[in-house]
């Protein structure tokens, strides 16, 4: 009752989980695209001499996209822990 103890968690609403949804997939879908042109721009060679991907392009596009995950995931961890320490912001 009135928040003290009592085991209750605040509600949710719908407008709030569709907010957390759609902020979501903004992250994701930015992310998706600053993949795409980093590793295009690295990659892919502007001149466009073949119709497909060369081998060569392909590795390079393969560990790129390999590097972007593996970073970010580091980051993301990273963040995780020092939010958990407090110190993320000049907390402690």
């Amino acid at each position: 009752m009135f928040g003290l103890g009592g085991g209750s968690t605040p509600q949710v609403s719908s407008q709030q989980k569709l907010q957390a949804a759609e902020a979501e997939l903004d992250m994701v879908t930015g992310m998706f695209n600053q993949l795409v042109n980093q590793c295009h721009r690295k990659c892919i060679n502007k001149a466009y001499n073949e119709s497909d991907v060369t081998k060569q392009e392909a590795i390079c596009l393969d560990r790129c996209v390999s590097k972007y995950f593996e970073t970010n995931l580091q980051v993301g961890e990273n963040m995780q822990k020092l939010g958990q320490s407090g110190a993320f912001m000049g907390r402690q």
